[in-house]
């Protein structure tokens, strides 16, 4: 995006994760611009590198003046001042971190926290539907499959949207077909404890391969869930496109119990980094029907719309909703 002057005092946001990190500004209400991405094994702290974007020239002049107030989602727990990634080298003291970029307001926030927050802010062109009715005024709720599975909701208020801190990701899974029944044996097989995000993640789709081709009584190969995903989408591996399709289903599953565990009438959001790239195979998966398959509350779930997350950097966009309420 082209940067541009403007009257309103620049915010700075950020969205760290494990190997980069990204870091834009806000020049005013929904105007998210000038954004870079930085590598994070190129600075020894945080600090460095939010110094090293605020300092590119882009950056200042489309702030026009020092900023002072910025919110950042990082892909950790943040409780209390001090935050140890668990995925990287960088720790650091949020009150230390505010003195040393001379903000007046530093907040810190996890990054599912920052994307639950974005849910209510999200145009249509940052997300895509996939089935359901229209939403209703109440809970939302959030699914997002990438390195893990992360769950969350928002709950309404008077006062605004709460942001449940869920770790729902790790809820034992539960199998609704027979050979969901052999997938669950296969995977007791490597692990004690078979979880949702064992089946729902980057390596939940390496273990989804590994146990159909056990299942059919073929030879796996050693693939990356990216190439069963690219094999699956190009049509050249049955047991990768039917892997991908148990995904789908199954993250159905988790969908449609969250919905009923939220009452999330405000519709069902599908986040991470796989389901964005599965395109309209996800559409014509059997993610709906499976997301409906409730019984006798079928016809509840099925008026929950459900919805993909298209935008390209939702976090910033929880972020800056989050700051705005902080600084109100």
């Amino acid at each position: 995006m082209t940067a541009h002057t403007t009257s309103a005092p620049a915010r700075l946001l950020a969205d760290i994760g494990g190997t980069n990190a990204r870091f834009a500004l806000e020049l005013g209400a929904g105007q998210i611009s000038n954004i870079h991405v930085l590598s994070g094994a190129s600075y020894d702290t945080l600090a460095d590198a939010l110094k090293a974007y605020l300092a590119l020239p882009d950056v200042q002049q489309a702030a026009g003046q020092p900023i002072r107030h910025g919110a950042i989602a990082i892909a950790n727990p943040v409780n209390g001042d001090f935050v140890r990634m668990t995925n990287h080298h960088w720790e650091f003291s949020i009150e230390a971190l505010r003195q040393e970029v001379d903000f007046e307001v530093l907040v810190v926030v996890n990054d599912f926290t920052a994307l639950a927050r974005s849910l209510p802010h999200l145009s249509d062109a940052q997300k895509h539907k996939v089935g359901g009715g229209s939403p209703q005024p109440g809970a939302l709720g959030l699914v997002g499959a990438g390195t893990g599975l992360g769950v969350s909701g928002l709950i309404p208020s008077p006062s605004g949207w709460t942001a449940l801190l869920s770790e729902g990701g790790h809820v034992s899974f539960a199998p609704m077909s027979a050979d969901e029944v052999a997938i669950l044996q296969y995977a007791w097989t490597e692990f004690e404890h078979v979880s949702a995000e064992r089946l729902l993640s980057g390596q939940g789709i390496e273990l989804l391969y590994r146990a159909i081709a056990h299942l059919r009584g073929e030879k796996a190969e050693t693939l990356a869930a990216s190439e069963i995903a690219r094999r699956a989408l190009a049509g050249d591996c049955p047991l990768c496109d039917e892997a991908i399709e148990h995904f789908c289903t199954m993250l159905g599953t988790i969908a449609g119990n969250l919905g009923v565990t939220l009452g999330a009438v405000g519709g069902i959001y599908i986040g991470g980094g796989i389901v964005p790239r599965l395109g309209e195979r996800f559409d014509r998966s059997g993610f709906r029907a499976r997301f409906e398959e409730k019984g006798r509350f079928r016809s509840y779930l099925a008026a929950i719309p459900t919805y993909v997350i298209t935008a390209e950097y939702p976090a910033f966009v929880g972020v800056s909703a989050i700051l705005a309420e902080r600084l109100a």
